[in-house]
């Protein structure tokens, strides 16, 4: 093959490949398992909190029993730990609290202790010493819970305060305006950041706390306005909706919820169009290669029936 039918092939792949459509990568969640191997739960995205779906009460059960054996056999700590994880799952809170003092006792500064005993305290309304647990667990790793814990201490500290009605400022010590649709001077980065911690931190609580419930219903009402600002407005519709379910009131919540629902189809429908036109786009390319081969062809058979011409006389 010569460099010049080289350079044609070459020409012609990168248009093939420049116009195959790319695929938007998606994000397939987390899970949560124990030191035994036992899968706690796995989440399906990070876009509307739902809570985590854990075990049924028998596997639980059977569980906590399993654990008993492996730490009893190896004296391992970590097995004692999920042990007091799955008590708070079965909704067994004392023991769970006297299985984590223990192991305090037995090595002090486990982070797993100092949040679980947080979680467990403010479950039981012992808000003050949740939050001097949930400090302290921060204290031992910053990066903890992908560094949204800042929000837990928001709303223990709202809790203690006593606060009869919770809002954006009191709970996050933000403002996104009195308007029929949320405002912010937040770079697109934090936005990103702030959506994420809400994210994470409202999965967790919706884990434990079913509707209705005041805070959840105002993180999520917040949650919903950041999914907005960032125009991911198929989940804010959805995340809106999931703040009506925990009983949050507000004049403009049915409005923002048709609104980021309007802007979805919108730009679902530009998005068809475009894709549309990329189609037809691709489908003239394809024609136009086609006939330039068949041009090059023709011209080839023409070339060599003149040479075969010139040959015979």
């Amino acid at each position: 093959m010569t460099s010049k039918q080289l350079t044609v092939l070459s020409f012609v792949l990168i248009l093939l490949c420049t116009s195959i459509p790319k695929v938007k990568a998606c994000l397939n969640g987390e899970h949560f398992e124990l030191t035994n191997g036992t899968i706690l739960y796995v989440d399906r995205d990070y876009e509307v909190p739902e809570g985590h779906s854990f075990p049924e009460r028998k596997r639980l059960l059977e569980t906590l029993d399993e654990l008993d054996s492996l730490y009893n056999a190896t004296r391992n700590i970590s097995f004692l730990s999920d042990k007091g994880l799955v008590l708070i799952l079965l909704e067994r809170y004392q023991q769970a609290i006297g299985l984590y003092l223990k192991i305090e006792r037995m090595q002090p500064n486990r982070y797993s202790t100092a949040s679980n005993l947080g979680t467990v305290y403010e479950l039981t309304g012992q808000n003050i010493k949740a939050l001097e647990w949930i400090k302290k667990s921060i204290e031992i790793d910053p990066k903890s819970h992908h560094q949204s814990e800042w929000i837990h201490v928001k709303i223990l500290e709202a809790k203690i305060r006593g606060d009869e009605k919770h809002t954006t400022q009191s709970l996050l010590g933000l403002d996104f305006g009195n308007g029929k649709l949320p405002i912010s001077k937040m770079s697109k980065k934090e936005l990103e950041t702030l959506r994420y911690s809400l994210y994470y931190q409202l999965n967790e609580r919706m884990s434990f706390i079913k509707p209705q419930d005041k805070i959840v219903a105002q993180l999520l009402f917040d949650l919903g306005n950041v999914s907005m600002l960032l125009r991911w407005d198929k989940v804010a519709s959805e995340v809106y909706k999931q703040a009506r379910r925990y009983g949050f009131l507000h004049p403009d919540l049915d409005f923002r919820i048709k609104e980021s629902r309007r802007l979805y189809v919108k730009e679902v429908r530009a998005f068809n169009k475009a894709n549309a036109i990329k189609e037809e786009s691709n489908r003239l390319l394809y024609y136009g290669l086609a006939m330039l081969g068949l041009v090059a062809i023709g011209g080839g058979f023409v070339y060599l029936r003149r040479v075969k011409i010139r040959s015979i006389r």
